[in-house]
């Protein structure tokens, strides 16, 4: 036999030199002897993409990652051509490109100071086995260089010296550094003396990062196919990197309705019909606040999709609108999977439409799930997204279902070694037919965004509530998500808190956890400590597998019963906090959650803080992770901030113990905060709210806080009819100014807000509202200052000796 190893000994190929260069409005390509093209796209100031091409001529450029509103435009672009490079330079960024090899150096424009370099740069490999390209690139890692990102990632906030891929894969029982898990987010931010920058991967195939793992002085990413192209976000705050990938690839399209921000109970499964009665009747019973119960895969017939097993729920209609009644909004889980049955409707009608996805030679990818034999939807075909947002008909317009749970959508196959569909799976990527190597890592994301829209259009005119458990790059524009099956340790409590803030970094904030753990079963305390963390996550829900036994806030006696009520009610009180954070999410791309290292990149000592956090702005929460703690130590960003529950002050830039027993855990808020307050409610709705509290924490200087308010559904907000009040605060040690600036068309149903003053210095001796004298006996003072005044006030001076 004769063998030609020719093929086998290329190994890594690289750009040679720039030969050609041409510039298309904002567009900019440099082509190599070799073939090789770059096409550098400024798309902002601070963004730049780079991709590349080994044959001379680009594949069609479509991606599900980026989203149509994306911000594009910049003040200024100059080129200059230099002996060895070409030197591209915006308003934030100059970026050089070797004439030799197509390497790239990126500058901070204000300062000349280098931000980025390639080592390799762009390199490849073909692959034989395939047809195509690995593609690659490797940077340069400096010393003292931190990596961030990645999506949900149970592994140190901190990348560096760690490898990963990204491959969204089902993950039962994952424990602390499993990798890969259910969602693909190729976004990481670098830090670097104190300047910030992203970098996006958009390659939905297999990829790979190394942070200086392999080589400790190297960053590199690849991917098992595809393209090498990336995007470039400059800050230099970590924040803007955030902002910048987020408007990139989308936020979420709608506010969600308040009720979603309450608290959920889920449990695979509650049935019959009177069990899930029996749960929601003792939430009410023990006056433990809940909004919405989710029915698991059992409430179908079979597994069937969209269907309704009549033993256990003979009139869902009437059960849900029962429950309505009672505050509970009812959430279904749906799956990808569609069961073979030649008498179940939705087989019949997508095996006509020939909507399922088949394998490279033809026949239907089938593989084993809940229901048994399955057929899966292809969900990358516009026409069959269509469709499946159709079938939503019934269950969310005719029986009132008020949100759907997408799960198993990796896609999850039971009883094979990969856990998936085989690679030669073919699906039609909106025209741009591939293999399943490609389509797999979006799989997940676009049947979240069909069942969206499907809700979007019976929900309406209240606003569409979806969760996914798998998710790439995009997919918040859409749908929530969780953190997965989950075990109920303290171990998974930790990972939970790292994947929250890792998400939130990753432009993916209404996120939450399994609390309590998914498999086994936590003791009292652990479940208690969950929840405590569990309230400042965006996404607050209790989930657990059945094998386990009950899961439920009263199940572990009264003690565990009465703390978990009273963080759930902090929860309530907090959801017109909340809900601003996450109209400032919708608008601006701002995290929900930020690191410390988010919140204050200076700080060195925040660069490796994986516990403490902070929640909107203002509100500083750190968990207690260890069992029987009566306390924990924890770090202080810079500033001073008031213990929630005593108003001590604390100075910030420094660690201290902090006592917390078991009915508490650390909560500090920012000085200079005005945080909204709403009464306790047992759901979202139950009280018309007369008076809203403002906790205001007197500081010397000045502090902007915000309060959102809209009809907490619906789509008016969307044209105007929405409230945001802006308050300023100013502290002099004499003097306590609030200015309050309202714009929006909006009007509450409340008409006075209550003012609890903390932490004033001084014995009040006069009181102006808007420049009228208010008589002193207007104010109660009990430790804390506590004053009513009209919701419409713009200016008030409270004056001291």
């Amino acid at each position: 036999m004769i063998v030609n190893t020719e093929l086998e000994n290329k190994g890594n190929l690289t750009p040679t030199k720039i030969i050609h260069f041409k510039k298309d409005v904002d567009t900019l390509y440099f082509s190599a002897e070799n073939d090789v093209v770059l096409q550098l796209t400024v798309l902002r100031d601070s963004v730049l993409r780079f991709r590349y091409t080994t044959t001379g001529t680009f594949e069609n450029d479509f991606s599900y990652a980026i989203t149509k509103y994306a911000s594009t435009g910049y003040n200024h672009l100059e080129i200059e051509e230099f002996e060895d490079h070409y030197k591209i330079t915006t308003s934030k960024l100059i970026c050089h490109i070797s004439k030799d090899n197509m390497g790239v150096k990126i500058y901070d424009a204000k300062d000349n100071v280098l931000i980025n370099e390639d080592e390799v740069g762009f390199h490849w490999e073909e692959s034989y086995q395939y047809g195509g390209n690995i593609v690659k690139m490797s940077k340069v890692s400096r010393d003292g260089e931190s990596y961030y990102g990645l999506g949900d990632k149970p592994s140190h906030l901190n990348l560096k010296g760690k490898r990963f891929q990204n491959w969204v894969t089902d993950s039962y029982a994952y424990g602390k550094d499993t990798d890969p898990i259910y969602k693909s987010i190729p976004f990481y931010t670098g830090l670097h003396n104190k300047k910030a920058y992203g970098i996006f991967f958009d390659n939905s195939f297999r990829s790979f990062f190394d942070f200086a793992h392999e080589r400790r002085n190297i960053t590199s990413f690849w991917a098992e196919g595809g393209e090498m192209n990336y995007y470039f976000f400059y800050g230099p705050k970590m924040t803007e990197v955030v902002e910048s990938y987020t408007d990139l690839t989308g936020k979420p399209h709608l506010l969600p309705p308040l009720w979603a921000l309450g608290f959920h109970q889920c449990k695979w499964s509650y049935y019959p019909e009177s069990k899930v009665k029996e749960v929601t009747s003792k939430f009410r019973d023990l006056k433990i606040p809940c909004d919405a119960i989710y029915l698991d895969i059992d409430y179908m017939e079979g597994f069937r999709c969209f269907t309704w097993n009549k033993e256990y729920f003979p009139d869902p209609k009437r059960m849900v609108k029962e429950l309505a009644a009672d505050g509970f909004k009812t959430v279904a889980i749906i799956d990808p999977g569609i069961k073979i049955d030649k008498d179940y409707a939705v087989f019949q009608e997508a095996l006509e439409k020939d909507y399922f996805c088949k394998r490279a030679d033809g026949p239907y990818m089938k593989g084993k799930v809940w229901p048994g034999e399955c057929y899966f939807p292809d969900y990358t075909n516009p026409e069959v997204r269509e469709w499946w947002s159709g079938l939503f008909k019934e269950l969310i317009e005719d029986i009132g279902v008020k949100g759907v749970w997408n799960d198993m959508n990796e896609p999850a196959v039971m009883e094979v070694p990969n856990k998936t569909f085989p690679d030669d799976v073919r699906h039609d990527y909106d025209g741009n037919r591939c293999s399943h190597r490609k389509a797999h890592n979006i799989y997940g994301m676009q049947m979240a965004r069909a069942t969206y829209q499907g809700l979007k259009k019976f929900a309406y005119p209240k606003r569409p509530f979806v969760i996914t458990r798998s998710a790439y790059s995009g997919t918040q524009r859409y749908t929530s998500t969780w953190t997965g099956d989950n075990v109920a340790t303290w171990e998974h409590l930790w990972i939970a808190n790292v994947q929250a803030q890792r998400m939130a970094m990753s432009g993916f904030s209404f996120a939450g956890s399994d609390i309590g753990g998914f498999a086994e079963q936590p003791q009292g305390e652990l479940f208690t400590r969950w929840i405590q963390l569990g309230i400042f996550h965006p996404f607050f829900r209790v989930h657990s597998s059945g094998d386990h036994g009950d899961q439920e806030p009263w199940t572990f006696g009264k003690e565990v019963t009465d703390i978990v009520r009273k963080f759930i009610e902090i929860r309530y009180q907090l959801l017109p906090y909340l809900y601003t954070a996450f109209w400032k999410y919708v608008e601006d791309g701002t995290p929900i959650l930020n690191s410390l290292v988010l919140y204050d990149q200076e700080d060195v000592q925040t660069h490796y803080r994986t516990d403490e956090f902070v929640f909107g702005n203002h509100i500083l929460a750190c968990p207690i992770l260890e069992q029987n703690a009566k306390g924990r130590r924890m770090y202080f960003p810079i500033g001073k901030w008031y213990n929630f529950w005593n108003d001590d002050v604390q100075k910030g830039g420094r660690e201290l113990w902090v006592d917390s027993d078991l009915d508490s855990m650390p909560i500090f808020v920012k000085e200079g905060a005005i945080i909204p307050k709403y009464p306790i409610q047992q759901y979202v709705g139950e009280k018309n709210i007369e008076t809203v509290v403002l906790d205001v924490y007197y500081k010397e200087g000045k502090e902007q806080s915000l309060l959102f308010d809209d009809a907490h559904d619906g789509y008016d907000y969307t044209k105007g009819r929405y409230s945001l009040r802006t308050f300023k605060l100013t502290g002099k040690p004499n003097e306590l100014i609030i200015q309050q600036h309202k714009e929006g068309k909006f009007e509450a149903g409340y008409e006075t807000f209550e003012l609890k003053i903390h932490g004033l210095p001084f014995e009040i001796t006069e009181i102006q509202v808007d420049n009228v004298i208010i008589p002193l006996d207007r104010i109660e003072t009990n430790g804390i200052s506590t004053m009513p005044i009209l919701k419409e006030f713009t200016e008030l001076h409270l004056i001291g000796a």
